[in-house]
């Protein structure tokens, strides 16, 4: 058994240290993926997805898989909901999907875009929420509009959303471009049932070389929030950066790009293989139309994983846990 003395510790040295091992307790208990469901209880995967640029491919896909690495599209790879009916420009893009704290609710979050209109023609979000993966509520969220003094804003990316335990809500975080300045991602607060930002949107992460950092995604592991980005305009790779406070603008970034090929890539996405003490690290190959899949235990050192099938090609998503019950329910609403 390893004890830990802070006998000998200065007062207010010792309060700061025990907060941290508070933080990191809390953090563990509410990201940890094996918290409101054991890896015992889920039976297989869910990928979200879109497919492409043209606008009837900017839209909501969904796939199922048994063991994170062989994929089937349902619902014929087509759309799983109308863009039009959720967005405001008639397309959505990146989805990313989130198992909430009770285990039974899920919030996702998507671009609200189409890309025929140019690539910083777009300025806001859709938040979604559901009890069943098959029914959503949606709020639009145009940014100008919710705030004032985005005139300058050219563009709105990638958004994501991640409980943070320290003020327990959930965040929700996104790139943004401002004039001719980099990309920077963003956070604030969603309000409690998922329909709207709280606050004013207030920077999460500005690499130390203060260049640009789009497709944010991050995962909890070994005490620490990793938060995988891409390098964009400069680079166009994946790079890491960790800590232990989401808000605390003290990031540790690893040099070194993660994806393992030469190719452009984007759209980072993380999940964990079901009993297993290894992560995926997927992106997209997206000049090639490819998708590559990755493997680690330490969320450092990455190889590819060989023998991943899908019988469609995805564009930016992301991949959860999903238990018996939920994939006989997909499988019967998505035929």
């Amino acid at each position: 058994m390893t004890s830990i003395s802070i006998i000998n510790q200065p007062i207010m040295k010792t309060k700061n240290y025990l907060k941290r091992i508070f933080v990191s307790a809390l953090a563990i208990l509410a990201v940890s993926p094996c918290v409101n469901a054991g890896d015992k209880d889920f039976k297989g995967y869910l990928f979200t997805y879109f497919t492409g640029n043209r606008i009837e491919q900017e839209a909501i896909c969904y796939a199922l898989s048994e063991d994170g690495l062989h994929f089937k599209a349902l619902n014929g790879n087509k759309p799983i909901i109308d863009s039009k009916k959720i967005s405001l420009t008639g397309g959505v893009r990146d989805p990313h999907i989130l198992r909430c704290e009770d285990g039974k609710t899920f919030y996702m979050v998507v671009t609200d875009m189409v890309s025929a209109n140019g690539w910083d023609s777009n300025r806001g979000m859709v938040l979604m929420k559901s009890t069943d993966l098959v029914n959503w509520k949606h709020s639009a969220i145009h940014i100008p509009t919710r705030y004032a003094g985005q005139e300058n804003l050219k563009r709105v990316w990638a958004p994501q959303t991640i409980y943070d335990p320290e003020c327990k809500k959930y965040m929700v975080y996104w790139s943004m471009q401002h004039g001719n300045g980099p990309d920077i991602i963003y956070y604030a607060y969603a309000n409690k049932d998922f329909s709207d930002l709280e606050g004013e949107p207030r920077p999460l992460f500005i690499p130390a070389d203060k260049k640009s950092c789009i497709d944010g995604d991050i995962v909890f592991h070994d005490g620490k929030f990793h938060l995988f980005y891409k390098t964009e305009g400069h680079g166009n790779g994946i790079k890491v950066a960790t800590t232990r406070s989401l808000t605390s603008g003290q990031w540790d970034e690893d040099p070194e790009y993660k994806q393992q090929t030469t190719d452009a890539v984007e759209g980072a996405g993380t999940f964990k293989l079901i009993g297993q003490d290894k992560y995926i690290l997927m992106y997209d190959v997206y000049m090639n139309k490819k998708y590559q899949f990755t493997e680690t235990t330490d969320l450092k050192n990455f190889t590819i994983v060989d023998g991943v099938e899908m019988d469609f090609h995805p564009r930016h998503g992301t991949v959860i846990p999903v238990t018996a019950k939920e994939m006989k329910r997909l499988r019967r609403q998505y035929r």
